[in-house]
C-alpha cells in the first residue's frame, strides 16, 4: 500500500506528498538543556530517526533537523544554582544529550541548530509581523496578538474564549489579549541579552523553532513533529506566527508521538520543558496529557527497585538521567525496541519490568544470530542487506533469475525457490512489515512482524537440523543466509541489530564475564567426565538460579543469559 501518515492538523491519515517530489524535510522540537536527558527525552528521537530511516528506505532524500533550545528560564536559574555560566550548562547537557542519542542508535540527525546561533534571524522575523500589525512591542517585550490570526486555535482545535478558561492573567497585564505570548522578552540584570529594537532581551520559546525550522528546510516544509504535550500551545504559536509572517503553509503533515507515563498512567519526565513565555496558556494541557508532579505505579512497595527508577523519572523537576536510571539496568538497544514496540501516537507504559520483557524476547533473537555464525560461518552483523526498497526489488529479482521458480511477492520479496514453502513465508512476513510501515509508520505492528519472521526461521533450522554436526547442504544454508539477510534488511528499517549488543548495561568488558563462565563450564566438565553428577547438577542448578542457561552440543557447551 503507498504510506499514509496520520496529520494532527486534520486528525485524518493522509496519502504522503512531499512539498518537492523526492525530498523530505523534517522537523522535532528538541530539548531544553539545563540538565540531564531522561528517557522521556529519548522518545521523539528514536521514533523520528526511525521514520527518517522508513523515508530513506522508500527511496527519499530526508533532510533531518532537532533544535537546541540553549538559553531559557530555567538554563538561567540551574547555571545560578550551579555557580556557572548559562553557556557552560548548555554545553554539559548538550554533550549529555548527544552522548545518549549515539547509545540509542539515533544518528540520522543532518542539522542540530542551537537558538543562540540564530537570535538575529529571530528579530528579523519579529520584525515583519510587528510590520504586518501580528505583533506589537510592549515595555521591552513583543506579543504576537492572536485576534488578527483568523484560524488561531487550528491545529488544537481550540478558540480563542475556549483558551481562556483555567488560565491565569495578572491583574495588572497590559497585553492587549490574554493569550498574547511573547516573541521577545526584556531581560533582567545578569542574564542573556541581546540588543534590539526593542531593547536587550532575548526570543520567546516560540519564534526558535519557527526560524531555526525555516532556515533549514524553506517556509513550508513536510513534517513537524514532537510529542502530543507541545501541540498546544508551543506547535500552536509556532504555526500562527510563521503562517501570519510568510502567508504560506508552515508544515503538511504534523505528527504528534504519545508520552512516556509510568503505569500508573501519569506521565514520565513531567510536562515538556518549557511553560507558558510569560503568555496566558499557563495550565492549559491538550486533550489526553496529564501533568503530573510524580509519578507512581501503587502496587510496588516504597524503595523497590521499580518505585524508586519510576520515581527518579517521574516530575520534570526530578527526572534522573537516562544513564543512570534506564542504561544502568538495561543495553540502549532493549530501550530503543522497548520504544518502538508501541506505535508512535500511543501513550508508552514505561516500568522495569515492562523494558525487562522486551529484553527476553530479544534474547531470542540474539540466541538466532548464535545459531547461524555455527551454522554458516558468518556472523549475521556482517551480512550485506539492501539498504532501500529499489535495491531490496533488484537483489530479490536477481535471486529468482536464479531459481526453478520465482515468487513475487508485493514489495519485491525474496523468490520462492529451492525451498519454496519457506521462502514464500519470509516474503510475506516481509510484505507485512512494510504494509504496517506504510501505516502510518506502525512500528508496533512491525516489530510483532520480526518476531514472527524470527519464529520462521528458527522452525526452518529445526525442520533441517541445520544446527547439528551433521554435514549441512550448501543449499539450505544458501536458503538460510537468504531469510537472514530479508531479516537484517527490516532490522535496519527500526535501526536495531546494527551491531552486537554490549550486554552488560554499566558499560563494563564482557570478555571477563566470558572468560569467568569458561572456567565454570570447564570445571563442570570434569564432574561429569569423573561421574561426579551431583556437582555437575549443582553447577548447571545454580547457574540457572543466576538467569544463566547452559546448552550441550555435540561440539561443545554454550551459554547465554536468560
Amino acid at each position: 500500500m503507498p504510506l499514509r501518515v496520520y496529520n494532527t492538523l486534520t486528525r485524518e491519515k493522509e496519502p504522503f506528498e512531499t512539498v518537492q517530489p523526492g525530498k523530505v524535510g523534517m522537523y522535532l522540537c528538541g530539548p531544553t538543556v539545563y540538565k540531564p536527558s531522561h528517557i522521556g527525552h529519548m522518545v521523539g528521537p528514536v521514533i523520528f530517526d526511525t521514520v527518517k530511516r522508513y523515508l530513506t528506505y522508500l527511496g527519499y532524500d530526508v533532510t533531518f533537523v532537532i533544535n537546541i533550545t540553549d538559553v531559557d528560564d530555567k538554563l538561567i536559574n540551574r547555571a545560578n544554582e550551579k555557580g556557572i555560566s548559562v553557556e557552560a550548562l548548555a554545553k554539559e547537557m548538550t554533550r549529555d544529550y548527544f552522548d545518549n542519542l549515539e547509545a540509542m542508535g539515533v544518528d540520522s540527525v543532518d542539522h542540530f541548530p542551537y537558538a543562540t546561533e540564530h537570535v538575529k534571524e529571530m528579530q528579523e522575523m519579529i520584525a515583519r509581523l510587528i510590520a504586518q500589525d501580528f505583533a506589537y512591542p510592549l515595555d521591552g517585550d513583543v506579543y504576537f496578538n492572536v485576534t488578527k490570526d483568523a484560524d488561531y486555535g487550528k491545529l488544537s482545535r481550540r478558540k480563542l474564549d475556549e483558551l481562556m478558561a483555567g488560565t491565569r492573567v495578572e491583574a495588572n497585564d497590559k497585553k492587549r489579549h490574554p493569550a498574547d505570548f511573547a516573541l521577545w522578552k526584556k531581560s533582567k540584570p545578569g542574564e542573556p541579552a541581546w540588543d534590539s529594537p526593542w531593547g536587550r532581551g532575548r526570543p520567546g520559546w516560540h519564534i526558535e523553532c519557527s526560524v531555526m525550522s525555516q532556515k533549514l528546510l524553506g517556509e513550508t516544509f513536510d513534517i513537524h513533529g514532537g510529542g502530543l504535550d507541545l501541540m498546544f500551545p508551543h506547535h500552536e504559536n509556532e504555526l500562527a506566527q510563521s503562517e501570519s509572517c510568510t502567508g504560506k503553509t508552515f508544515a503538511r503533515y504534523w505528527m504528534h508521538n504519545g508520552l512516556m507515563q509510568a503505569s500508573s498512567g501519569s506521565k514520565v519526565g513531567g510536562q515538556h520543558d518549557r511553560h507558558g513565555d510569560r503568555d496566558a496558556s499557563r495550565g492549559v494541557h491538550p486533550p489526553g496529557t496529564v501533568e503530573v508532579q510524580r509519578a507512581s505505579r501503587g502496587d510496588e512497595p516504597p524503595g523497590s527497585q521499580e518505585q524508586q527508577v519510576v520515581n527518579k523519572l517521574a516530575g520534570s523537576a526530578g527526572a534522573e538521567s537516562v544513564k543512570t536510571a534506564v542504561f544502568a539496568h538495561y543495553p540502549p538497544e532493549t530501550v530503543r525496541f522497548f520504544l518502538l514496540n508501541t506505535h508512535y501516537r500511543s501513550p508508552i507504559d514505561f516500568s522495569l519490568e515492562r523494558i525487562g520483557e522486551v529484553a527476553k524476547g530479544l534474547e531470542s533473537f540474539y540466541r538466532l544470530f548464535e545459531t547461524y555464525e555455527r551454522i554458516a560461518g558468518q556472523e549475521f552483523y556482517s551480512l550485506s542487506a539492501p539498504k532501500t526498497k529499489e535495491d531490496a526489488e533488484l537483489v530479490y529479482r536477481l535471486q529468482a533469475a536464479g531459481c526453478a521458480s520465482s515468487g513475487q511477492s508485493t514489495h519485491g520479496g525474496p523468490p520462492e525457490g529451492g525451498t519454496p514453502t519457506f521462502l514464500k513465508r519470509i516474503a510475506e512476513h516481509r510484505d507485512r512489515f512494510l504494509d504496517a510501515m506504510d501505516d502510518d509508520f506502525n512500528t508496533g505492528g512491525a516489530v510483532g512482524v520480526l518476531f514472527e519472521l524470527r519464529k520462521t526461521i528458527g522452525s526452518f533450522i529445526a525442520e533441517k537440523k541445520l544446527d547439528s554436526a551433521e554435514i549441512k547442504k550448501g543449499e539450505e544454508i544458501d536458503t538460510l543466509a537468504a531469510a537472514m539477510t530479508v531479516l537484517k534488511e527490516l532490522a535496519g528499517i527500526l535501526g536495531v541489530f546494527r551491531k552486537p549488543v554490549q550486554k552488560t548495561a554499566d558499560g563494563r568488558d564482557d570478555a571477563f564475564a566470558a572468560e569467568l563462565m569458561q572456567l565454570v563450564i570447564d570445571v563442570r566438565a570434569l564432574a561429569r567426565k569423573s561421574k561426579q553428577w551431583d556437582i555437575a547438577d549443582t553447577i548447571r542448578d545454580r547457574l540457572n538460579e543466576l538467569k544463566i542457561t547452559l546448552e550441550d552440543r555435540p561440539e561443545g557447551t554454550n551459554w547465554r543469559r536468560g
